[in-house]
């Protein structure tokens, strides 16, 4: 099967949007969180190598840069995870643990303090924010990080633990350890210094998923209209002729009249509400009308359904090489 250009630029530009993606990602954590006086930990593949990192310095004397550890994790974590969660997943994933390894390898070295020295919170929360729209850039182009992804696709294939819930488990458990971690390797360790950290950690863990559902969802989003109008026929008409979008009719029946009635049912981008309500008031007044928020419209003139499909059955197996899965809830790299 050969590719077109559409098709071929479509794929070459997923490949780029997940390169700069990774790399927002990467600019948010090594300039924003990793240099906090802190030493905020996060969750997800980064806050183990943080984790790490805290455990080599404090036991032999020297750093392991973050690199390294999301590397080499990433890595052994594929290798154990092959026959579960198959060769497909094995490698579009390991496209994104070369680049994010490679990210973190350049960025690492180039920030050594806060770009808002004296402001933790705001470091925190412009870290997290980049962070949240990075991973968000990443997941609506089909790609995939490693880190939580490999965790959360073997406790799925192997268990009855949600995908969400495994990242969850796997985020407050990197938080978790660091907090012990310091505890033990710090004679003046105090638990009340320690807890600023702690609760920065947990607004990463909120900020982060939080961003990276606004990106996707924003991305999707649509409007579903539903008009009940005697002035049907120039309704969709104009919405046909002005607005440039389709309009299909349905029979109903007005359970208090008793009478057949025509409903129109029309899909749109949100930012084109606005000029489907005006269609509809300069035409009816008293038209019945509502609006409801739609995440993912498929088809001619919307998004384009990017799916594999399973040649001798014809049926959907995967999402560009990822096994099917729920919308994320909490995915930190």
């Amino acid at each position: 099967m050969t590719l077109g250009k559409p098709k071929l630029w479509m794929f070459a530009k997923d490949y780029l949007l997940i390169i700069f993606g990774i790399s927002l990602y990467g600019l948010g954590f090594c300039a924003f969180i990793a240099t906090a006086p802190d030493k905020v930990v996060i969750g997800g593949m980064a806050g183990l190598s943080q984790v790490v990192d805290m455990v080599s310095y404090g036991v032999f004397g020297f750093h392991i840069p973050y690199s390294v550890t999301i590397f080499t994790v990433n890595i052994l974590m594929l290798v154990m995870a092959y026959k579960i969660v198959g060769r497909t997943f094995v490698i579009r994933t390991l496209f994104g643990v070369v680049v994010i390894s490679t990210v973190f390898a350049l960025f690492q070295p180039l920030f050594t303090k806060p770009p808002v020295e004296g402001q933790t919170f705001m470091d925190i929360i412009i870290g997290a924010v980049l962070c949240g729209l990075g991973i968000g850039l990443v997941f609506i182009h089909n790609g995939s990080t490693g880190g939580t992804d490999i965790v959360a696709a073997v406790a799925s294939k192997k268990s009855n633990v949600s995908i969400g819930r495994a990242m969850m488990y796997f985020d407050l458990s990197v938080i978790s350890s660091s907090m012990l971690l310091k505890a033990l390797m710090q004679d003046d360790f105090s638990f009340q210094e320690a807890v600023p950290a702690l609760v920065y950690g947990l607004i990463t863990l909120f900020v982060i998923p939080f961003m990276a559902d606004s990106m996707i969802n924003t991305n999707r989003m649509a409007v579903q209209f539903t008009i009940f109008s005697p002035k049907w026929q120039e309704i969709a008409t104009a919405i046909n002729n002005e607005a440039q979008r389709g309009c299909t009719v349905l029979d109903g029946m007005g359970w208090y009249s008793k009478k057949d009635v025509k409903v129109l049912l029309v899909m749109c981008r949100k930012i084109e509400s606005v000029t489907i309500f005006r269609i509809i008031k300069s035409i009816d007044q008293n038209a019945f009308i509502t609006q409801a928020q739609v995440n993912g419209v498929y088809g001619k003139g919307f998004d384009e359904i990017k799916l594999k499909m399973n040649k001798p059955h014809g049926h959907v197996t995967h999402k560009e090489g990822l096994p099917v899965r729920p919308e994320p809830t909490s995915r930190i790299v």
